[in-house]
């Protein structure tokens, strides 16, 4: 009877590992020849180069790519556990896979009109990858958690052909409304243990303001009226209250599945802002 079992076992990750794998070469091989050929072919410049944008946006598309390859790499990791991998394979695939895909979409910026490939790009990929791996790795835990958050800037409609057209477009291109989080739970400093919640964290978090431009507002803006409007490009800052869906009990692996995707968003709270401009408090803050 135990064998039987254990064979069941065994062939259930068998096919786990053969879901996985077959659906993760699909997926990644299709959007990428999608990309190519539905985007990149029509800025396609046939020679590769490089291409420093590390002072543009205040460098938050640079914290974008930390974000985003973190949050692959993580849900990655959990995959390749749900299909029974080893602890180092696990980490081996999941790291080379969101890695190496982030890496060939900057090998197309590098063939692209426009663009270039970012050294500074490919840091901050390595980075969100090695925050994950390594947290998960040594801790068995993600410790600290990158998280994002968006509400519309109303500066899009000043460049829509680069900040967005449409609320959909704005959340990935208009970075004026994006704010990136370092969530974590407090008792990570304190030696004894606290009475505090295990899901209610504190969030840190960074965005910028007032970029009509990569580097400069270099074009007049004028309201319906005429009048010429200004906007000062500025750094701010954040410190906010989060909720960590991974440590919400749960019986229910469904849930704990979808707590874990969902867990990529800040959760709404109070926040204190600073910036040159001073202090300013929101009662809620997204």
């Amino acid at each position: 009877m135990l064998s039987i079992i254990c064979t069941a076992q065994k062939d259930s990750l068998k096919n786990r590992k053969i879901i996985l794998i077959s659906s993760s070469a699909a997926l990644t091989t299709g959007s990428l020849i999608y990309l190519k050929y539905a985007w990149y072919n029509q800025y396609n410049t046939g020679k590769f180069h490089f291409f420093n944008d590390n002072k543009e946006w205040l460098q938050m598309d640079k914290v974008g790519h930390t974000y985003t390859n973190y949050q692959i790499t993580r849900l990655l990791i959990g995959a390749f556990d749900w299909a029974g991998y080893s602890k180092k394979n696990k980490h081996i695939l999941a790291a080379s896979i969101g890695f190496g895909y982030q890496t060939v979409i900057e090998i197309f910026d590098g063939y692209s009109r426009g663009w270039g490939f970012s050294w500074g790009d490919f840091g901050t990929n390595a980075a969100g990858c090695v925050l994950a791996t390594s947290q998960s790795y040594y801790l068995n835990k993600q410790i600290f958690q990158l998280k994002y958050s968006y509400s519309q800037s109303g500066l899009a409609k000043y460049n829509p052909n680069l900040l967005g057209e449409n609320f959909y477009t704005q959340i990935l291109k208009d970075y004026n409304g994006q704010t990136y989080w370092l969530s974590f739970h407090p008792t990570f400093f304190l030696k004894n243990e606290t009475k505090i919640p295990k899901w209610l964290n504190v969030s840190i978090g960074y965005s910028a303001y007032g970029m009509l431009g990569g580097r400069y507002n270099n074009f007049v803006v004028q309201d319906e009226n005429g009048t010429v409007l200004k906007f000062d490009r500025e750094r701010r800052f954040y410190l906010s209250l989060d909720l960590d869906l991974t440590q919400v009990k749960t019986k229910s692996r469904a849930l704990k599945k979808i707590f874990s995707v969902i867990n990529i968003l800040k959760f709404p709270a109070p926040a204190l802002q600073f910036s040159n401009k001073g202090i300013r408090v929101y009662g809620f803050y997204y």
